[in-house]
């Protein structure tokens, strides 16, 4: 084994079992999965690595499966052979799939470009449409070795238009006369009229009022009502998409007596609900939660429908009763979406800012991942390069250290989304070693998240792995872990090197890809921890992802152990 600078054990570890109890080497580990060549993007080391996978050769050596060359790789780990496993990105990237992404050549390239969660919006399309999608990407994890998890995101019950009578989009111009009714209309819609999903909207609504559309891409003003026909001049001009959210204010602050009356999770949304978990999506994000007991009724009904299920459960803060409950929702949350175009909506716009700071902090002090999400890029919706304020925005939220970033329309529908998500992982990585570069460690000073005594004493060694990383400047950290709990603890520190991470769940694996700065195995353990070290240093060093001498610090929820190490 390699000579170990130091090790700590703070339980005592289980007594090695009898040599026969040992399962084979061969049966260890998983077959290294061959794949296509990616284009230029080199930063999608955390969503494209492989199964691992040996077995004993006639010899009685451990060699890796023949395998055609595992083209997808190359990019990854030139990048790695050249500067070593600091080079790669740490910042998740969450892709929204939609019309212009939706096939399997278009869903491969964002899989090359470094998507690592796939989310499927439920207030669009079907659901065999969403199952397509889902199967799609399944397929491009087994063929080509991606972790990539799924994120079905729910409709939610807010006030929104319809579908503008099959139309992709609606353009509203300066001063134009727009109608918006509850009233059923059969395609065509008639010229500048849009339909309301919430019937109590004219009543609500007074002459006077401000409508925003989708958190403000187009403003209304309300200038008559006509039974069930309301009447708006628009005053910003804009485009109108399919199922936008509607708010409307008066008097300079949002009217939300009414939204805080509807339920959070519709009829519609449990069915979405139904069928997510019958397809084994990896997360389910909800929408304008306003309490943790949705989280925690939800949760209850998933483990109900499917036992032994292991589906996340992610809030989206979106709204003031969000916002008013915030801590509660993040606890009972396995994670939270700073939905920024819904809640700038309802809130003051200047206050946006610092909001989303509160959030990503406070989901790093419950270690509880979060992405940062609406309008990051939205001009590349149209254009191939996006603004300099908001690569601006994107290098904020890296730098606040937000575990993932994500794409909605621009990878949806946009014209641009390879080139979208190039930027996205592009500032991401200069950002990311403008910190390191630049010794920005932090203090860790994190508050205990763990109420029982093994559960601290994880803490307590993450805490002084990421001190330790950061003071030896190690080129990884190893963790391995069953649950993905304590490789989660190590991610909510934050480490300067990138941490590998080795679970024996594929499930476990895909969901880690949304952490910040985990790079995700799937392994199939021995009982043996040196055995473990051992195959995956040799696995690695074949892969070109790490090389003998290179300092590592291993990890083990299973032993609650630390080793500091050469590679050998």
């Amino acid at each position: 084994m390699a000579a170990a600078h130091s090790l700590l054990h703070l339980a005592a570890p289980k007594p090695p079992a009898p040599a026969s109890a040992h399962p084979p080497l061969g049966a260890a580990l998983l077959r290294l999965l061959p794949a296509r060549r990616p284009h230029r993007l080199v930063a999608s080391c955390s969503s494209a690595l492989p199964d691992l996978a040996a077995f004993p050769n006639p010899n009685g050596l451990l060699v890796a499966e023949p395998a055609e060359p595992a083209i997808s790789q190359v990019a990854t780990e030139t990048e790695l052979r050249e500067n070593g496993p600091r080079s790669t990105r740490r910042t998740k990237l969450v892709c929204t799939v939609g019309p212009a992404t939706c096939g399997p050549a278009e869903l491969e390239a964002l899989a090359v470009g470094g998507m690592n969660v796939a989310r499927l919006n439920m207030c669009h399309g079907d659901r065999d449409w969403h199952r397509k999608v889902i199967d799609a990407v399944r397929r491009l994890n087994e063929d080509k070795g991606y972790a990539i998890a799924v994120m079905m995101d729910t409709e939610g019950s807010e006030i929104h238009m319809g579908d503008l009578g099959g139309a992709p989009a609606a353009k509203a111009e300066d001063g134009e006369i727009w109608t918006f009714s509850v009233r059923s209309f059969e395609a065509p819609l008639p010229e500048l009229t849009v339909h309301v999903n919430y019937e109590g909207f004219a009543e609500d609504v007074r002459v006077g009022d401000d409508l925003l559309v989708d958190g403000g891409m187009a403003r209304f003003e309300v200038v008559e009502k006509l039974g069930p026909d309301v009447k708006c001049r628009c005053t910003d001009p804009g485009l109108l998409l399919p199922r936008a959210n509607l708010t409307f204010w008066r008097d300079g602050s949002v009217v939300r007596e009414k939204n805080a009356m509807l339920p959070t999770i519709t009829s519609k949304d449990w069915l979405d609900i139904d069928f997510g978990i019958a397809e084994g999506v990896d997360f389910i994000a909800v929408s304008f939660v306003k309490s943790a007991e949705v989280i925690n009724h939800l949760k209850s009904y998933i483990a109900a429908r499917s036992r032994g299920s292991d589906i996340a459960v992610i809030a989206k803060i979106e709204s003031i009763d969000s916002l008013t409950n915030l801590e509660e929702i993040i606890r009972a949350s396995d994670g939270a979406m700073v939905a920024r175009g819904d809640l700038g909506a309802q809130i003051p716009l200047e206050q946006v800012p610092s909001i989303q700071q509160k959030i990503v902090k406070l989901c790093r002090q419950l270690n509880k991942p979060v992405i940062v999400a609406s309008q990051l890029l939205e001009s590349m919706i149209e254009y191939p390069i996006p603004t300099r304020a908001e690569v601006a925005d994107v290098s904020e939220a890296v730098h606040q250290r937000a575990d993932a970033l994500m794409l909605s329309g621009e990878s949806a529908m946009g014209r641009y989304p390879d080139k979208a998500l190039s930027v996205l992982s592009s500032v991401s990585l200069r950002i990311e070693r403008w910190w390191r570069e630049e010794k920005h460690h932090e203090a860790l000073e994190l508050d205990d998240v763990s109420s029982s005594f093994s559960g601290k004493i994880s803490e307590e060694i993450c805490i002084s792995a990421a001190k330790m990383a950061n003071k030896l400047e190690v080129d990884a950290v190893f963790v391995y872990t069953k649950g993905g709990h304590m490789a989660s603890l190590l991610s909510r520190c934050r480490p300067d090197c990138p941490i590998f991470a080795f679970t024996n769940s594929t499930s476990v694996r895909r969901r880690l890809n949304l952490q910040w700065g985990l790079i995700p195995f799937r392994l199939t353990f021995s009982d043996d921890m040196e055995s473990n070290l051992n195959r995956t240093f040799s696995l690695l060093k074949a892969r070109g992802m790490i090389k003998s001498g290179d300092l590592v610090i291993a990890l083990s929820d299973m032993l609650q152990s630390i080793q500091v190490m050469n590679v050998p």
